[in-house]
């Protein structure tokens, strides 16, 4: 039996060789592959005395040949493919080891030049596992160290690999040339650019108990590459199994809590914040952002931009909450909240790194791509269209209204006093309707002064206006853009109320 293994990631590749070895098995090698297992002890024989031809173009070719591929493909079972190899003096090649050239650590560096990349782009590698998958029923393909165990331990148990096994390693080898094979894809549109085709990779995280709702099934997958500000990427701490609704949710509020470099705090249910606020510190935060909707938070999700310590845990304790994210829980809050046999402790990265994200999202029988919504444009005094210009504090709240109403469903209208929210309206099919119930919010919570409102998008007519007005409303921010921009204009002078048009609009679908 013969085994030829050609590795870039060598991990446990010198011990699996020498298992082999001792098992009986003849080992074939190729150049640093060689050159290391020879290095540590273990009989090899090199490539070119297989196929009697010299590694060429600086080791670009050395395995595209008839006495390593004939090798690999001939059935065992077919009375002419065993007579070609016989006439060609071509031994049978019963395992191929092999990973492939770093191609995704290549293109991750910074400022890599494309010779680089061109450079390793693997050709023999792919060329052999394909050729040994194909052959699956007589020929073990092996392309991540750790299946070697197992190989290993069939082979000392039974003289070779299992049938099934070697089907389970071909379709591994299968998936592993494909996923190689898109990302080089990938790259050279994008340098060629070409954009008429999409290729994405997601592993699987999770089965999911159910999905939206029991009767759905579901799956949870992550990209390759880990991002700050994902929960796909979170270290769960404790609490039961996350369903997917609450993924849905938890991704909702991490992309409120990415808004905010100052403590905050917010507190979401499906896919709306009922609370949110910044404040002094962690305690603070959470306080405000509780206070703002103590009803609405019950079983909700709360997401924190700074560490959770033992006082803001005391806090939360009595609050029927399903998950709690942040960067860190202290050694203090982890004693607090553990005590909660069901409650979702997740550690998120909320580092600032400079991120190109996209957002995917299937429709029937095709799929949305944009840009994700993350640059927030700040409120400036110069965007006032008003007589009345706002105030210091009016601005610090137009600013947090600002970047909180932009994670609401359209129609969507935020309220708020003193960097905390008061009242929150979402998704209505007219945008008076939203304004209406973040209005009677704030009211029934004891706020009819010196509110600010902001708006996904502008007013089409000035009756928000008028209301906001009534709800003792006195300085406002919203996209601007409408026809009628002048009859809002005309409305907020009326009523004394200062008016910013931020010229970039938010809706959320």
């Amino acid at each position: 039996m013969r085994a030829l293994i050609s590795v870039s990631d060598k991990t446990g590749v010198v011990e699996f060789a020498k298992e082999l070895r001792a098992l009986g098995w003849e080992v074939i090698a190729t150049g640093g592959t060689m050159k290391l297992l020879k290095e540590s002890g273990v009989e090899v024989i090199g490539i070119s005395e297989i196929t009697g031809f010299p590694e060429i173009c600086d080791g670009r070719v050395k395995t595209l040949h008839p006495k390593v591929h004939g090798a690999l493909l001939a059935r065992r079972d077919d009375p002419e493919h065993l007579k070609a190899l016989k006439e060609n003096g071509i031994e049978f090649i019963d395992m191929v080891c092999v990973n492939l050239y770093p191609f995704r650590e290549t293109i991750a560096k910074p400022n890599v030049e494309m010779a680089d990349a061109i450079e390793n782009i693997d050709i023999g590698g792919p060329s052999m596992l394909r050729s040994a998958a194909k052959n699956w029923a007589d020929v073990t393909v092996v392309c991540n160290p750790s299946d070697y165990a197992q190989i290993i331990a069939e082979i000392k148990a039974g003289g070779n690999t299992e049938k099934s096994t070697r089907l389970q390693l071909s379709a591994k080898a299968y998936t592993h040339t494909a996923e190689y094979d898109m990302m080089i894809a990938t790259y050279m549109r994008e340098q060629a650019g070409l954009g008429e085709k999409l290729f994405l990779e997601f592993d699987k995280v999770q089965s999911l108990r159910y999905g939206e709702n029991p009767h759905q099934n579901a799956t949870f997958y992550r990209e390759q590459k880990e991002v700050p500000f994902s929960l796909a990427f979170a270290k769960q701490l404790h609490g039961k199994e996350l369903s997917y609704n609450n993924i849905q949710d938890a991704n909702a509020a991490l992309n409120i809590v990415r808004e905010f470099d100052e403590p905050f705090c917010v507190g979401l249910k499906h896919m709306n914040p009922c609370g949110a606020a910044i404040g002094k510190d962690d305690v603070d935060a959470w306080t405000k952002a509780y206070e703002a909707d103590k009803v609405s938070i019950f079983g909700g999700i709360v997401a924190l931009n700074r560490p959770v310590t033992r006082e803001t845990a005391e806090l939360m304790k009595p609050v029927f909450l399903e998950i709690i994210m942040a960067p860190k829980f202290e050694e203090g809050a982890l004693e607090v909240l553990c005590t909660k046999k069901n409650l979702r402790l997740l550690e998120v990265n909320m580092s600032r790194e400079a991120v190109d994200p996209k957002q995917y999202v299937s429709v029937n029988g095709g799929l949305l791509v944009q840009d994700v919504d993350i640059n927030t444009k700040a409120v400036e005094e110069e965007m006032c269209v008003t007589k009345r210009r706002p105030e210091a504090a009016q601005m610090s709240d137009l600013n947090f209204a600002w970047r909180i109403v932009k994670h609401v469903k359209s129609n969507a209208i935020v309220v708020v006093k003193d960097g905390h929210t008061l009242g929150v309206g979402a998704g209505q099919m007219n945008r008076v309707g939203s304004a209406e119930i973040a209005l009677k919010q704030a009211k029934a919570a004891g706020f009819t002064s010196d509110l600010v409102l902001a708006s996904d998008g502008f007013f089409p007519f000035d009756d928000c206006v008028t209301l906001a007005a009534e709800y003792g409303v006195t300085a406002i921010a919203q996209p601007g853009g409408s026809i009628r921009d002048n009859d809002s204009i005309v409305k907020a002078d009326e009523k004394n109320i200062a008016m910013v048009f931020t010229g970039e609009r938010h809706f959320k679908h």
